[in-house]
C-alpha cells in the first residue's frame, strides 16, 4: 500500500509560528529592563515617600507608622503657608503671562511675516537653556552692584533704581519675569501649530462677511485653539509647582523667605532641616497638586481618542 506524501509547505509552519512568537515577544523583553526601572525608581519611590510622610523619619528613614499628624504639622509651619502663597502668585502670574505672549508671539508669526525663519528660533531659544542657567544670567542681570542698575549709572542715568531681586516684596516678581522670558517660546509654538491648523476658509469667509481682524480672532480662530490652551496650562502650571532649580539660582528662596517655593521648602526640611517626615509631606501635597491638573487632562484627552 502506498503512503501518501505529507505536502512539504506543512514543514515550514513550526519555524513561521516560531519566528512570529519571537517577534512579538522581543519589543516587550527589550523594554522590561526600562519598565521594570520605571516602577522601582519612579512609582515605588512615590510609595516610599508616601509611607515616610506617615512615619517620624528625621535625619534618616524611621519605619515607625504614626499616622497622617505630619500633614496637619506641616500645614502649622508659618513657612508653608509663605510658600503656597508665593506659589500661587507666582503660579498665576506665570501662566497668565506666558498664555498671553505666547499668543500674541504667534499671531504675529502667523502673519507670514518676512523673516519667520529667524524669528522662531530666537523665541524658542530660551526653552533650550536649563533654569540653573536662566536663574544665573537673570540674577547677574538684575543684581543692583553689576546688572542693570550699575550699569544705568555707568552711562549716566544716576538716578534709575530697579533693586527687585534684593527687596522682599519685590523679589517674587523678579522669578516670574525669568520664566516667563523662558517659557514664552515654547507656549508661542504650541499656538502656532494651533494657528496653522485652522483652515484659512473660515477666515476668508468671516472677512468676506465683514468681520474685522479683532473679531475674527475673537470669534473664530481663539475659540479653536481652546486644546492649545487646555495644554499650555497644564504644562504650565506643571512647571510652576515642580519649579526649584531657577528659584534656587536666582535668589535661593530670599530674601528671607520672599521666594520660598513648595520645592524650596521641600528640600530644605528633607535635607538641610533633617526633618525627612515634613519634607516627604511637602513632596506628597505637591504630587496631589500635579496630579489634580495632569490626571483630568489626560482622562479628557483618551475619552475624546475613544469617541
Amino acid at each position: 500500500m502506498a503512503v501518501a506524501a505529507i505536502p512539504s509547505h506543512t514543514t515550514s509552519i513550526e519555524p513561521a509560528r516560531t519566528s512570529r512568537g519571537i517577534e512579538d515577544w522581543l519589543p516587550r523583553l527589550v523594554l522590561a529592563p526600562s519598565f521594570a526601572a520605571l516602577v522601582v525608581f519612579v512609582y515605588g519611590f512615590i510609595l516610599f515617600t508616601i509611607y515616610l510622610s506617615t512615619t517620624s523619619s528625621t535625619l534618616l528613614p524611621v519605619f515607625d507608622f504614626i499616622g497622617f499628624g505630619t500633614y496637619s504639622r506641616l500645614f502649622s509651619i508659618p513657612n508653608w503657608t509663605v510658600a503656597l502663597k508665593n506659589l500661587a502668585i507666582f503660579g498665576s502670574l506665570y501662566i497668565v503671562l506666558c498664555t498671553a505672549m505666547g499668543l500674541f508671539l504667534a499671531i504675529l508669526i502667523d502673519q507670514k511675516i518676512r523673516g519667520e525663519g529667524l524669528l522662531r528660533p530666537i523665541f524658542l531659544y530660551p526653552m533650550a537653556l536649563s533654569f540653573i542657567v536662566t536663574g544665573t544670567a537673570w540674577k547677574w542681570f538684575l543684581d543692583p552692584g553689576i546688572g542693570l542698575e550699575q550699569t544705568m549709572h555707568a552711562i549716566g542715568w544716576t538716578s534709575f533704581t530697579f533693586n527687585w531681586i534684593k527687596d522682599s516684596q519685590m523679589a517674587i516678581y523678579t522669578i516670574v519675569i525669568a520664566a516667563v522670558w523662558q517659557s514664552s517660546g515654547f507656549v508661542m509654538a504650541m499656538f502656532l501649530a494651533g494657528l496653522r491648523g485652522i483652515d484659512s476658509e473660515i477666515m476668508k469667509a468671516a472677512q468676506i462677511d465683514g468681520a474685522s481682524t479683532v473679531q475674527t480672532y475673537r470669534r473664530i480662530v481663539i475659540p479653536q485653539l481652546r486644546p492649545a490652551f487646555l495644554s499650555a496650562f497644564v504644562v504650565l502650571a506643571h512647571l510652576a509647582i515642580k519649579s526649584f532649580d531657577l528659584i534656587i539660582a536666582m535668589t535661593n528662596g530670599g530674601p528671607g523667605r520672599a521666594t520660598e517655593m513648595p520645592s524650596t521648602f521641600m528640600y530644605s526640611y528633607t535635607f538641610t532641616r533633617n526633618q525627612m517626615n515634613v519634607g516627604a509631606a511637602s513632596a506628597v501635597i505637591m504630587l496631589i497638586m500635579i496630579s489634580s491638573i495632569i490626571v483630568p487632562y489626560l482622562y479628557a484627552e483618551l475619552r475624546g481618542e475613544k469617541k
